[in-house]
């Protein structure tokens, strides 16, 4: 058989072979634009500054109960705005609460609420610590107050869905190719 005669199976298998190859160079071209999308849609939900405005501010009031060494719940979260009002209750002894960064205090006697009042202006996470010397581990009685939204779990959500949504399309992209 001469050299220019090829049968013609092998025509057809060169041919769907060329077309294999063709699809397969399109769909990785695809998947190129769709990662590099992915990765910029994520560096924004990582890195983009969020609006600071998300609710009215509103009257907060939060209950602390001070006992043995704790305050319990030991973390408040507000919203900047917020009209906070922090509701101490002494269980044992004597206890204060200092607010770093506010610089405001007040002192519960045993049994008896005392009152806080004040506006969260100040965006940030903030410690209260007890003002009252109260045994021998009253330096680590504190606690934390977080002023504003809470931007990792938002962040957080926003990476899940778009983990879930590039799971979806990488597997209809896949399918495309068997």
């Amino acid at each position: 058989m001469p050299a220019s005669v090829r049968p013609i199976s092998l025509d057809v298998s060169i041919m769907k072979q060329k077309q294999t190859r063709k699809k397969i160079t399109k769909i990785f071209r695809r998947q190129y634009w769709f990662w590099s999308l992915i990765g910029v849609v994520s560096l924004g939900i990582a890195f983009v500054p969020i609006p600071s405005t998300f609710s009215q501010p509103v009257e907060k009031t939060l209950r602390v109960e001070a006992s043995t060494f704790e305050f319990t719940p030991a973390v408040l979260s507000v919203n900047r705005g917020d009209l906070v009002s922090i509701e101490l209750n002494s269980k044992d002894v004597v206890h204060g609460l200092y607010l770093d960064g506010y610089d405001i205090q007040i002192t519960a006697q045993p049994g008896q609420i005392a009152i806080l009042k004040f506006v969260a202006d100040t965006r940030g996470t903030f410690r209260f610590r007890c003002s009252v010397s109260c045994g021998a581990l009253h330096p680590f009685m504190i606690g934390k107050l977080k002023v504003g939204p809470d931007l990792l779990l938002m962040r957080g959500v926003g990476m899940v869905v778009l983990a879930v949504l590039t799971g979806v399309w990488s597997s209809r992209l896949w399918s495309a190719i068997t």
